[in-house]
């Protein structure tokens, strides 16, 4: 084993199962990006947004046997997740349930596990719910990676009900599909997006140069998001 093999676990994720032969369907009127493309083998990286176009959860699809799962952040915020699809699962054949704690590894090096590649960049690690026979590294290196390349970890750098995916880039992290046919918010997001409307985005920050009135969100050592105005 050398240096360049290891993996990093991440605390605090959840999973939402969903079986039933209208899954697809049902969730391709809901998240933001495109369950056309999901290929075996593969994660597609999307949110749920309100119907103003405000940021509610991001996660990653995958696709077993008969069953798609997302991953997602745990705990409160995994229920959350599950009541709100719930909520818009009315007729749709379709069934879901939650685990709000799951682990969840993030392996460099090596792919030996069943899992898939973090869809968002492809210096981002591959994501397994095994844990691999590889040393281990601490969380901080992995968020330090992610911080530096400028990619939003959920509800630590997105405000529930108030964000937008124009301000976190979502669309550079792969998230959103604007090809698509209709979904949950996407009036909003499409016209940001179209129209550049956007005034502040995320930015990867040094702690020691804080731009003005810059809205500081998640933290690794000597660097961090922040909300910045565009100047």
């Amino acid at each position: 084993m050398t240096d360049d093999k290891y993996y990093t676990s991440l605390s605090g994720r959840g999973l939402i199962h969903l079986e039933g032969p209208d899954r697809h369907d049902f969730l391709q009127g809901l998240i933001t990006n495109d369950m056309n493309a999901l290929k075996p083998g593969e994660a597609l990286y999307a949110c749920l947004l309100t119907p103003q176009g405000k940021f509610l959860h991001d996660f990653f699809v995958s696709e077993g046997d008969g069953f798609t799962l997302l991953e997602c952040e745990g705990g409160e915020r995994a229920q959350d997740l599950y009541e709100r699809l719930n909520k818009y699962r009315l007729r749709a054949d379709v069934q879901i349930s939650v685990e709000e704690n799951v682990p969840v590894y993030v392996i460099f090096g090596e792919q030996n596990a069943p899992g898939y590649f973090d869809p968002r960049h492809p210096d981002m690690g591959f994501r397994s719910f095994e844990k691999p026979d590889l040393p281990e590294k601490p969380f901080e290196q992995w968020d330090r990676r992610r911080i530096e390349l400028g990619i939003p970890d959920g509800s630590r750098d997105m405000v529930v009900e108030k964000s937008t995916l124009d301000e976190a880039h979502i669309e550079k992290w792969n998230g959103v599909s604007y090809e698509k046919g209709c979904y949950v918010g996407q009036e909003l997001t499409a016209r940001m997006h179209h129209r550049g409307l956007g005034k502040k985005h995320l930015q990867t920050v040094q702690l020691n140069a804080l731009p003005d009135k810059a809205e500081l969100r998640s933290t690794c050592g000597d660097i961090g998001l922040a909300l910045v105005r565009e100047t």
